[in-house]
């Protein structure tokens, strides 16, 4: 997959580095702003079974 990437991408290799950076960090971006926050409403990390 990566090696198919690779060859896909236009330009020299430090375009193809550039523009593979830009799609790693867009899609850490899209995790933390987008699919992080929905799962989190769906999971139960923040409920405690410890009474007081």
């Amino acid at each position: 997959m990566y090696g198919w990437w690779w060859r896909v991408l236009p330009g020299p290799w430090w375009v193809r580095l550039l523009i593979s950076l830009l799609v790693a960090a867009g899609v850490v971006l899209l995790c933390f702003t987008v699919v992080f926050p929905h799962l989190a409403d769906r999971l139960a990390i923040n409920d405690g079974t410890v009474a007081t």
